[in-house]
């Protein structure tokens, strides 16, 4: 482990921590360390003394709410990291992945650096679903369009799953499953079939599905056999 992440265990943010390292108050092996990226025994550790308390990887859904961004840290909005209780905003959490600041659903937040890589990744599949609100009634065409990849203006995007739930004349209800996740590419790919958004909730991430209990800007911490799925999806178990 990364010397500023062992040292935050102790309550530390991460940038406190390496101001407590440049301070000279990290100590591994009884001796004063100064470089921040060292790998490290958290075991090894002390903060002005004391070890830092042990702790594990960190895994926390968020039911994120509309107006809140997908982010550890902004200047002008709320982010998911704030909706969180303050000794989890203190482990170096992050997001993985970004939805856009009007968007819903589950954020998915982890310390798990090498699973998030994977989660991201076209590679390992792990597959996002949205519920998409559109205008206009969607059709079979609609459905095919997603399964044989959109051309988009910059990109085509790869073939994704297109399920409708309900049609009407003045909007239609439907789940989409994607692959790969481009800068407001579910927008896009509505936008570009003629049936613009009106909203969008992300649903699922691989094996995760949001907690139905979770009412916007609450978060819970993942159950081992959620995160366990995760892994086993990821080829991390």
């Amino acid at each position: 482990m990364r010397l500023d992440k062992a040292a935050a265990l102790a309550g530390l943010t991460r940038s406190e921590a390496r101001k407590a390292i440049a301070a000279g108050r990290v100590r591994v092996d009884g001796q004063i360390a100064r470089d921040a990226g060292m790998q490290v025994d958290p075991a090894r550790v002390r903060v002005d003394g004391a070890q830092p308390a042990e702790a594990g990887e960190l895994y926390v859904m968020v039911h994120k709410p509309a107006g809140v961004v997908t982010a550890t840290e902004d200047r002008r909005f709320q982010t998911v990291v704030d909706l969180l209780p303050e000794p989890l905003r203190r482990r170096s959490i992050g997001p993985v992945g970004r939805l856009d600041r009007d968007v819903t659903g589950l954020v998915l937040l982890t310390t798990d650096g090498q699973l998030a890589h994977r989660l991201i990744s076209p590679r390992w599949k792990a597959g996002k679903v949205y519920r998409a609100r559109c205008e206009g009634r969607l059709t079979d065409g609609e459905v095919a369009a997603f399964a044989s990849g959109l051309v988009l203006s910059d990109f085509t995007a790869r073939p994704a799953a297109l399920e409708i739930l309900e049609a009407g004349e003045a909007e239609s209800l439907a789940d989409v499953t994607l692959s790969e996740g481009k800068f407001h590419q579910v927008k896009r790919m509505f936008a570009a079939v003629g049936h613009p958004l009106i909203a969008l909730e992300r649903r699922r991430i691989g094996s995760l599905a949001l907690d139905p209990a979770l009412q916007p800007g609450e978060c819970r911490e993942l159950r081992e056999d959620e995160v366990a799925a995760l892994k086993r999806l990821c080829e991390l178990d």
